[in-house]
């Protein structure tokens, strides 16, 4: 569980890192186990001009190369058509909005499910809660 909550603060770094650099139309997928995905999420977004897709892309490099995460694998970067930042267990997409409506990743990978940024951290906090509530209150036995 430790390893899945570690995943989910990473591509909510990544999602952090779109937000900030005004990305539009932000969307998290979380792939279907055996649906042939080669990763757990995408994280997909849009810029305005090819300027803006490069640094978002350059923002998501810089703030998870801070908690020690380097991309196995970029793509596109010079195009700034459609960039991908391959992390392995998350992948992220930062398209022109042409690109984007003509790739339609989410329409391709239409089985997966669509998160909500809020859910990202929703469960991490709530996990951390139930640990926590846990390790408070000591169990009694019954007399």
């Amino acid at each position: 569980m430790a390893k899945k909550n570690n995943l989910r603060q990473q591509v909510s770094q990544a999602l952090g890192a779109c937000v900030e650099k005004k990305a539009e139309d932000v969307a998290i997928l979380e792939m279907e186990k055996g649906s042939g995905a080669f990763t757990d999420y995408f994280v997909v977004c849009s810029g305005t001009n090819p300027r803006q897709v490069q640094a978002i892309s350059d923002e998501v490099e810089q703030r998870l190369e801070k908690v020690g995460l380097h991309p196995v694998h970029v793509e596109g970067y010079k195009q700034a058509e459609w960039v991908l930042l391959d992390y392995v267990d998350f992948v992220v997409h930062v398209f022109s909005q042409k690109a984007r409506k003509y790739y339609d990743l989410e329409r391709l990978w239409k089985a997966a499910r669509r998160l909500e940024p809020a859910e990202l951290t929703a469960r991490r906090s709530r996990t951390r809660r139930e640990s926590t509530d846990e390790s408070v209150r000591p169990r009694r036995r019954k007399a």
